[in-house]
C-alpha cells in the first residue's frame, strides 16, 4: 500500500503536470473575466474594453461576469477558488488592497492567492464642488477649506471607496477635517453635489468630468502631479505647492495562484498589446481614464503597485479609524 504522504505528493505532481500540459495549447476555449462590481459602472465598461482586446489577441471569447457584492470580495473569492488554468481571471481596482482593512476575515489573501498579470488602466482623481462654491480658484479653495472646515461637507461613495480614499488623503494633506457624508455609490453622491446639498467630492475623472464640462459642478484640481488631458486648463494640486496628494485608481488583471507561467506570460503579452492598441486607448480616454504605459502591464509592476496600495491606502483607512466588518 502506498503511504498517504506519498499519495498526496503524487497527486500534486500529477495535477501540476496536467496544468502544464493544458498550458501548451492555451487557450482552446472561452475565458471568463470576472469584474466583481455591478454591471454598467465605469469598472464594468473598462473591463469590457479589455475583454474585447484580449479576445482579439488570444483568439477565444472573453466573457465578462459580474458577481458583485461585499466591496468586490464575493467575485474575488470566486476567482481565488477557480482552477489555476488561465480560464478564470479577475479585473479589480483598489478594493483588492483595501479589503484587507475593510473586513475582519477575507476568504482569500490578495497577494498570496493570486498571480499578477499586469495593470491595465490608471484613472486620476478630481476635486470637485457644487457649482456655487465660493472659491474662485485652487488657492482660494484650499484657504476656504482651512478657514471653514467645520462647515464644509465632503461626500463620498461609502467607506473604502475611491472617493472616500481620495477625501481622506485630501484632508490629511491639507490638515483639515471636513464633515464626511457617506453615500451608497458615486451616483447618489454626485447627484447631491449637483443639487447643492453637499459641498465637495473627490472622485475618479471617469464619473465626473462630463458634469464639470456641462457646468453642473465646479472642479479645482487634479489630485496628483500632472494636469488632466480632458481639462488641460485646470491645475494639478501640486501646482499650489501641495505635496503628497497623489492618488490614481488603477485596474489590474489577476489569475488564481498556481496558474502556469507559460499561461501567465501569454496573458501578460496580450495585456501589453491591449494597452498599446490605439482603439483601446481612444475608448478609455473618452471615459476619462488612460491605458497604463506598457511597462506597467507586467506582473512585477502590478505586484509592486498592489504592495504600495496595501501600505499607503490601507494605512489611510487604519489611521482614519475604520472598523473592519
Amino acid at each position: 500500500m502506498i503511504p498517504r504522504t506519498l499519495r498526496i505528493a503524487l497527486a500534486a505532481c500529477l495535477a501540476a503536470w496536467g496544468l502544464q500540459a493544458l498550458a501548451q495549447d492555451f487557450p482552446n476555449r472561452p475565458i471568463t473575466l470576472v469584474m466583481p462590481y455591478a454591471p454598467g459602472g465605469p469598472g464594468d465598461t473598462i473591463t469590457r474594453v479589455f475583454a474585447g482586446a484580449l479576445q482579439k489577441t488570444l483568439g477565444q471569447q472573453v466573457l465578462v461576469e459580474n458577481p458583485a457584492g461585499a466591496s468586490g470580495s464575493i467575485g474575488t473569492a470566486r476567482v481565488a477558488r477557480a482552477r489555476p488554468d488561465g480560464y478564470t481571471l479577475l479585473m479589480i481596482h483598489v478594493s483588492h488592497a483595501t479589503n484587507l482593512v475593510m473586513f475582519k476575515s477575507l476568504p482569500y489573501h490578495p497577494v498570496d492567492d493570486f498571480e499578477a498579470i499586469g495593470s491595465a488602466t490608471s484613472g486620476p482623481m478630481l476635486i470637485a464642488t457644487r457649482a456655487n462654491f465660493p472659491a474662485k480658484d485652487l488657492n482660494e479653495f484650499i484657504a476656504y477649506l482651512r478657514a471653514n472646515q467645520s462647515k464644509v461637507s465632503l461626500a463620498h461613495a461609502g467607506v473604502g471607496s475611491a472617493s472616500h480614499l481620495c477625501g481622506l488623503m485630501m484632508m490629511n494633506t491639507l490638515n483639515v477635517k471636513l464633515n464626511e457624508i457617506p453615500y451608497k455609490g458615486t451616483g447618489p453622491a454626485l447627484n447631491d453635489l449637483m443639487g447643492g446639498q453637499v459641498d465637495v467630492l473627490c472622485d475618479q475623472t471617469s464619473g465626473i468630468v462630463p458634469s464639470v464640462k456641462s457646468g453642473r459642478i465646479k472642479a479645482y484640481a487634479a489630485a496628483g502631479r500632472t494636469r488632466l488631458p480632458q481639462l488641460p486648463d485646470m491645475p494639478a494640486i501640486s501646482e499650489a505647492g501641495v505635496q503628497g496628494f497623489d492618488i490614481n485608481i488603477s485596474f489590474g488583471l489577476y489569475a488564481p495562484k498556481g496558474t502556469p507561467k507559460p499561461v501567465l506570460d501569454q496573458l501578460s503579452a496580450a495585456l501589453q498589446k491591449a494597452v498599446t492598441d490605439p482603439e483601446v486607448r481612444q475608448r478609455l480616454e473618452g471615459m476619462g481614464v488612460s491605458a497604463v504605459p506598457v511597462e506597467r502591464a507586467r506582473p512585477d509592476a502590478l505586484r509592486a503597485h498592489l504592495k504600495s496600495e496595501i501600505d499607503v491606502l490601507g494605512g489611510l483607512l487604519v489611521r482614519a479609524g475604520v472598523k473592519p466588518e
